[in-house]
């Protein structure tokens, strides 16, 4: 389970670990929010282009962010047909913006080789390790948004670009 490197252009993707191994304190941040919630939001596009929403559990695993659905859902389809999508951690329930908001975006890759899906059911256990899509998540941009002081700081990451702050009062 391989990571795309992280010298890429602007407007390239990168894997998890590439992310990961460019940003460590900012990648462990994005990991920390997601861990705290099991549900987040994914939005996908419909094969009209319209946007749709679905609520999704991630996983970290060998290096990457893996997204597991069950078998023909709306979202699976989607991201078959169209591999761009936008992921939201869940902020919790009267947080606010305690640890920072999470948004990453990109596109998701089938996985369909069965030694990756092996070691992968392996780690999770799925109901069905036969039947479920599996994608890895390869990164355009990550952002966590933040309160400090009276400023919204907003840390911007995109492969090749490093990190980019942006601080509004």
């Amino acid at each position: 389970m391989t990571s795309t490197s992280a010298g890429r252009s602007a407007g390239q993707s990168a894997g998890w670990g590439a992310f990961a191994a460019a940003e460590p304190e900012f990648a462990a941040r994005a990991e920390a929010r997601f861990a705290a919630f099991a549900h987040h939001v994914l939005a996908t596009l419909r094969a009209d282009g319209s946007p749709r929403t679905h609520g999704l559990e991630v996983r970290f695993l060998d290096g990457e962010l893996w997204l597991g659905m069950m078998p023909d859902s709306a979202k699976a389809l989607d991201l078959r047909r169209d591999p761009r999508f936008a992921l939201q951690a869940n902020p919790g329930a009267g947080q606010g913006m305690d640890g920072g908001d999470i948004r990453l975006s990109g596109r998701a890759v089938e996985v369909t080789d069965p030694a990756v899906r092996a070691r992968y059911t392996a780690e999770v256990d799925p109901p069905d390790p036969d039947a479920f899509h599996l994608f890895r998540a390869e990164l355009t941009e990550v952002v966590r948004t933040s309160v400090e002081g009276a400023q919204l700081v907003l840390r911007i990451w995109r492969p090749g670009e490093g990190v980019r702050t942006v601080r509004r009062s």
